[in-house]
């Protein structure tokens, strides 16, 4: 399985805390991660391993949307700021769209996040 990590500025800290307190169980399940360029980078300087596409920005929500088209992302959890402006937000509504039609849970905040990683321990995906 592999889960797409993407936050916004103010939530990339967030977002590597909630990998990080759950990195055990997700190596128990062999589960690869992708994230975008800079999310990518916080997790990788925590010693996570993580394959990084670009900024989201830059394109890189639109490199995993293409991937979940693709049926390579089974999972995408975005950390989004809900109070922040975001100058690539039609590429962020395009992913959140493409994850719905291909029918990919997506989580936009760490308690559905969390209650998505509780899922995949009793083999709902």
């Amino acid at each position: 399985m592999k889960i797409a990590i993407i936050a916004h500025d103010g939530k990339k800290a967030e977002m590597v805390q909630f990998v990080m307190r759950h990195i055990q169980f997700l190596k128990s399940k062999k589960i690869e991660l992708v994230a975008t360029g800079t999310t990518g980078k916080h997790a990788q300087d925590s010693g996570l391993e993580v394959e990084r596409y670009e900024s989201g920005p830059l394109g890189g929500d639109a490199q995993i949307a293409a991937d979940v088209v693709n049926g390579k992302i089974q999972m995408v959890l975005f950390f989004r700021d809900p109070m922040g402006k975001h100058p690539h937000e039609p590429d962020i509504l395009m992913l959140m769209r493409i994850c719905d039609v291909r029918n990919v849970p997506i989580a936009t905040n760490p308690a559905t996040a969390e209650l998505l990683i509780k899922a995949i321990g009793v083999g709902k995906f």
